[in-house]
């Protein structure tokens, strides 16, 4: 049985291309970065969790809530197979109950802070936002794009962004925990606007300060789908 079933949708992705020595300290054993073109990425992602079932039960108040996170992208050699998959430097939810059982079990870095999305569509556009208070102060993403879904090109950098099935975290210098996460390829909007409003050391710390200055290098809005979260293993 999956450890975690639920749908992740309307994906807001905000993606930076940086220097990877920023990288180095968090990249966990057993992973290497994963680059696109020679190009490091981290990402500003925020979506909605909807109909979350944890081992099979729906937790009562806990089945649809926001998420907003920073991750960016490793991948580790297993045998004749590179497993491609993501690092979160910081996954911020609303529920406090989400943050102990992920921080828990699977060693990741979930924060519990008030969080908020709007989705609103006319004739032409659709725009999604999501919004999180960090020390009294509200940080903002906001993407509006086209409403007709289109294909994601293979082999393109939106293709490397979303297709990355594995997630990664360090548990000591030489252990680390690894868990699939699978779903079907997605659908994107064409984006057409991107407001953003992040103090990035405030959320993220000083190390990611140089971030308010950085400018993205793309913006994506993807449709999402049904996923799985399966159990965890542990690379040592």
């Amino acid at each position: 049985m999956s450890f975690l079933k639920a749908e992740w949708r309307k994906l807001a992705f905000i993606n930076y291309a940086i220097d990877k020595a920023f990288l180095q300290d968090y990249v966990p054993y057993g992973t290497e970065l994963d680059l696109w073109e020679g190009k490091c990425y981290v990402s500003l992602i925020g979506f909605r969790f909807i109909n979350t079932r944890l081992l099979g039960i729906r937790i009562p108040f806990h089945t649809d809530f926001e998420e907003v996170n920073l991750r960016f992208y490793v991948k580790r050699l297993v045998g004749a197979e590179w497993r491609r998959g993501v690092v979160f430097i910081k996954e911020m939810v609303p529920k406090p109950a989400l943050t102990f059982v992920a921080n828990t079990v699977y060693r990741e870095k979930y924060e519990t802070l008030p969080m908020q999305h709007a989705w609103h569509e006319n004739e032409e556009t659709r725009t999604v936002e999501y919004k999180w208070r960090k020390k009294k102060q509200w940080q903002s993403l906001k993407v509006t794009a086209g409403k007709k879904a289109i294909p994601i090109e293979a082999g393109s950098e939106s293709a490397f962004i979303t297709e990355h099935y594995w997630g990664y975290a360090p548990v000591t210098a030489t252990k680390s925990n690894q868990y699939e996460v699978t779903h079907p390829q997605w659908l994107q909007y064409p984006v057409s606007n991107t407001e953003l409003s992040v103090d990035f050391e405030l959320t993220y710390g000083p190390t990611f300060e140089f971030l308010n200055n950085c400018q993205p290098a793309s913006v994506m809005l993807a449709e999402g789908s049904e996923i799985t979260i399966e159990n965890k293993q542990l690379i040592q």
